[in-house]
């Protein structure tokens, strides 16, 4: 595959990779604050389990809505321009937020997260691609792997910065003791918590403003995908996205994958609260520290050690063993992780929340050896192949929100079971779905 930023100097491609890498910082910081936001929200618009995961619906199904019309409005604007609009648009939805604090109505709240998923669509559709084809292809899975580091880094900080902002006192707000307030005293306390978010999402738009302005201003290079002919690198012209199996295939893997990576950041501080866990809105973070440490181990691993491939067939695994020890393990004992974190400080927490967390370990590096595989031979339908593999995203917006209509009328805990055919399908795509290159291979040879 060739492009432009392939011919940059070794400065070039350091400022490139740079740029690309604080986006994805930007990406962890603004998404893995939904799963400190669901119990906020939970609490300041009074809703029950299914209702607060909508914020995981409307923030992620505008991955969807919004994949396709954002990959033409980069082929119009081209890359870095999109990454601009994509910035401003995030700036737009969390201005959104501020009408949404003072009013206490949550589609207002949710208006804002489809807002800023937009603005997030365009930035993963104009950035993954980058990272692909930065470098030779073997290797695009470790490239992808340092961007997980500082988007799962991010997502370390956000909830406890949200934490440190938001939920100080937060007990003051539990069931018992709003309970004994009457309607008029309750309304007041709620929406004196709900206008807590005011001035951070102040502050975020116009980091995000500036960071707009940066990239504006940056040397970042184009992407040229224009050039490459036959994408299909053999036999008959390819005419459409659809004829590229790895891709539609590597998208509906990502789909499922996207759903238990949600589910392991966003659903973790909504079920250690059912348990009772007092500092519930940091536990994302236990869960994105893992998947920083799957990322530093695929880093170190592949392609020296491991192949993509491989690291895929073995994250599948992984998730499927741990998703059963989430299933299966105490939700009151706190002896496991007492035992492998009590040296770091951090606090103990039941067993079966500590396996939600490691399901982070397990998902880290699906994300960065999905996306080279899947678009493996696209060429001049690169743009759009990522468009639709950022679609797939739409797998936030659908499975824990599943989750939780589960966890209203089921265990929380033994609600986990959806996570165990998620992992089959993304098993069966590591094992032979990226190895099938054209659909008549697939229904004549089965190969």
């Amino acid at each position: 595959m060739q492009s432009d930023i392939n011919d940059s100097s070794p400065k070039g491609y350091f400022v490139s990779i740079s740029i690309i890498g604080l986006l994805f910082f930007i990406f962890g910081f603004v998404t893995w604050l939904n799963g400190s936001l669901i119990p906020f929200l939970k609490i300041a618009c009074e809703l029950n389990q299914a209702e607060a995961y909508l914020v995981s619906l409307a923030f992620y199904i505008s991955y969807t809505v919004m994949a396709l019309p954002m990959s033409a409005v980069l082929i119009k604007t081209g890359y870095k321009n999109g990454m601009v609009l994509g910035l401003l648009a995030m700036a737009v939805g969390a201005l959104i937020f501020i009408p949404a604090a003072h009013t206490r109505i949550y589609p207002i709240f949710l208006f804002g997260l489809f807002v800023m998923g937009a603005g997030l669509t365009i930035l993963q559709t104009a950035s993954n691609p980058y990272v692909v084809v930065i470098g030779p292809r073997k290797s695009a899975a470790v490239r992808i792997g340092f961007m997980g580091v500082a988007n799962k880094a991010a997502g370390i900080f956000s909830p406890l910065i949200f934490t440190a902002l938001m939920l100080q006192g937060i007990d003051k707000y539990s069931n018992a003791s709003l309970g004994v307030l009457n309607g008029v005293d309750r309304a007041a306390a709620l929406d004196q918590l709900a206008n807590r978010l005011v001035l951070p999402y102040i502050l975020m738009a116009v980091i995000l403003v500036l960071l707009a302005g940066m990239i504006k201003l940056s040397p970042l290079p184009e992407i040229n995908n224009a050039d490459e002919g036959n994408a299909s690198g053999s036999g008959p012209e390819r005419t459409s996205i659809l004829q590229f199996p790895q891709l539609v295939l590597g998208a509906i893997a990502l789909f499922f994958y996207i759903g238990v990576e949600v589910m392991a950041g966003d659903t973790i501080g909504m079920y250690g609260r059912s348990l009772g866990i007092s500092f519930f809105g940091k536990l994302t973070s236990y869960t994105m520290a893992f998947m920083v440490l799957g990322y530093l181990v695929g880093i170190a691993t592949i392609p020296r050690i491991i192949k993509q491939e491989t690291a895929l067939i073995i994250s599948a695994a992984l998730g499927f063993i741990v998703s059963l020890c989430v299933l299966f393990t105490s939700p009151m004992n706190t002896g496991i992780s007492t035992a492998l974190l009590s040296w770091l400080g951090v606090s103990p927490i039941p067993d079966s929340v500590f396996f939600v967390a490691i399901l982070g370990f397990a998902n880290a590096m699906v994300w960065p050896t999905i996306w080279p595989l899947a678009l493996d031979g696209l060429g001049k339908f690169t743009e759009r192949g990522s468009a639709i593999l950022v679609m797939a995203i739409a797998g936030g917006a659908t499975i824990p929100p599943l989750y939780g209509l589960l966890s209203d009328t089921h265990s929380p805990q033994l609600s986990y079971w959806i996570l165990l055919p998620c992992y089959l399908v993304i098993f069966l795509y590591a094992i032979k779905g990226h190895k099938v290159k054209s659909w008549r291979q697939t229904a004549i040879t089965g190969k």
